[in-house]
């Protein structure tokens, strides 16, 4: 009823202009994409400082609840784990699920063990609240380390490794950092070590088989339903990732890691619509970490960062060079690892949203004495995103780590396509198109423009130049953006006029119209014919 009645206070003329800002701070975030690229920096140090920038030390917005920073940082997270999954290959990270794996859960314990006992040492913390700090900062965030690598052509073992480490990670961290707040704070019931990994191995077990259940049940059924439009198709996939994560949560398992692999394993199933589907999802996982970074500004208060520089200064250093190395020297020796791939992970650790998000939990769990956590948490990811981010491609350079041969997975409707310069038609030949008979050479395209696929029924396959067009045959054609026009044009006048669309005859001299034809009922020699 609370939250209804204030519902009910936001007027259509405080609609207005929290409309106006937010439709800004959009067109400011995907402008602010193009910056990251050109500077090596992640996107996320943008965002967050958009959300300082119009905060109270900048516009002036004032926004303080811990609680509601969480529960919306939450919904985030789980849009950026579905996106995640959908968009992952299982191809690219099948190698490196087992390793990724043990690196988030026993790396996740060494990480912790470290940064724990350097924040008793160096900040004079109490044992439960230095463990605390040490879970906060262990979550990785795979789409800054990306945001900086697009640029730098990894060997697949690398990248899936990060990308499968992201995705798992989030789960048994969420479940330690909320374990270990609920341990500190007052009243608390306490749990002994043993108990605590028990109740986070039956809480990731149950998520495991949540997740796989909902995506494996809900895949089935959505494909015997899937409507004719791409956008409900996509509703339906993105809604099941959250059913996942839904229904883990109220049964008190990992609703991140169900979220997770229910997006993985839709995202690898044989369904319709899987460009619109993975377009949709992208745009998702873009506002959230949009919406989430800039929230995060907004509720750091830059009067507060500065005195927690030194700390976290201190902290991330233990955190870079020797809770990070040593979680991945002991997760990646038994699956004998190349020294060089370990000191690449090492340093590509990089922390995001994570991290600020889960430093919220103690304050609305009632764990005292930590509202410094989240500025020293915020300080820590700033200030080692800048050292690390721009300096990734040149680290990856020096270890002899970058492989120019490597296959990229390309998304024909996006950015690699612009910027060679280049653009994708698709054809359609109805049942009263003409283009049907017509070999593809007949096609006579512009220079620069091929057909490159063509669809037909339940096969495809790339055409020979005397392939013949069918009806209902989809043709896929790429071509210049100079000449996209030009294409268009020359083929709907094949599918309205046929195979000599464009073709003329030349005006005969006048000496030869005079002349009486030496061969009566011979067709005219194909040099008197020109095309337009």
């Amino acid at each position: 009823m609370t939250a209804l009645t204030q519902m009910a206070a936001f007027t259509v003329e405080e609609l207005n202009p929290a409309l106006l800002v937010g439709a800004l701070v959009l067109l400011l975030s995907v402008a602010a994409v193009r910056l990251s690229v050109r500077s090596g920096l992640p996107s996320l140090l943008l965002y967050l400082a958009i959300g300082l920038a119009i905060g109270e030390a900048g516009l002036g917005i004032r926004f303080n609840s811990a609680e509601l920073t969480q529960v919306l940082g939450y919904s985030a997270l789980v849009l950026i784990l579905a996106e995640g999954g959908l968009t992952t290959h299982w191809d690219g990270i099948r190698r490196s699920v087992a390793p990724a794996a043990l690196l988030s859960t026993l790396g996740v314990v060494v990480s912790v063990g470290v940064v724990g006992v350097a924040a008793r040492l160096f900040l004079d913390l109490p044992w439960g609240v230095a463990l605390l700090v040490g879970a906060v900062l262990t979550s990785t965030d795979a789409a800054a380390v990306f945001s900086v690598l697009r640029r730098v052509p990894l060997p697949r073992r690398i990248s899936g490794l990060l990308e499968a480490e992201s995705g798992f990670n989030d789960a048994p961290v969420v479940i330690l950092v909320v374990a270990l707040a609920e341990q500190t704070a007052p009243h608390a019931t306490s749990h002994t070590w043993w108990q605590l990994v028990l109740i986070a191995a039956a809480e990731l077990a149950g998520g495991a088989a949540i997740g796989l259940g909902v995506g494996y049940l809900g895949g089935k059924a959505l494909r015997r339903v899937a409507p004719a439009s791409s956008g409900l198709f996509s509703l339906g996939i993105v809604a099941l990732g959250v059913l996942a994560y839904a229904a883990s949560a109220m049964a008190h398992t990992s609703g991140f890691l169900a979220v997770y692999l229910c997006s993985l394993l839709l995202g690898n199933m044989d369904l319709p619509h899987r460009p619109a589907v993975r377009g949709f999802a992208e745009a998702l996982g873009w506002l959230a970490q949009i919406g989430l970074f800039v929230l995060l500004g907004l509720l750091a208060s830059p009067q507060r960062l500065p005195t927690q520089l030194v700390p976290a200064i201190v902290i991330g250093l233990v955190l870079l060079l020797v809770a990070r190395p040593l979680s991945v020297l002991v997760s990646m020796t038994p699956f004998r690892v190349p020294w060089r791939d370990q000191v690449f992970l090492s340093w590509a650790g990089l922390r995001g949203a994570v991290p600020v998000v889960l430093a919220t939990v103690p304050l609305t769990l009632g764990t005292p004495h930590v509202e410094w956590l989240f500025d020293l948490v915020f300080v820590l990811v700033v200030v080692f995103t800048l050292v690390q981010g721009p300096t990734l491609p040149w680290v990856a350079t020096r270890l002899g780590l970058t492989d120019p041969d490597r296959l990229l997975d390309l998304d024909v409707e996006s950015t690699p396509l612009e910027k060679l310069r280049a653009e994708l038609l698709q054809v359609q030949v109805g049942e009263e198109s003409r283009l049907a008979g017509v070999e593809v050479f007949e096609l006579r395209l512009p220079k620069g423009a091929n057909v490159t696929l063509i669809v037909r029924g339940d096969e495809s396959f790339v055409p020979a130049p005397n392939t013949v067009l069918r009806h209902g045959d989809q043709l896929l054609v790429v071509a210049t953006a100079e000449n996209r026009r030009q294409v268009e044009r020359r083929i709907r006048a094949v599918s309205e006029r046929g195979r000599l669309a464009g073709w003329v005859s030349r005006p005969a001299p006048p000496a030869e119209r005079r002349a009486p034809l030496p061969l009566r009922g011979r067709a005219r020699p194909a040099s008197s014919q020109r095309p337009d």
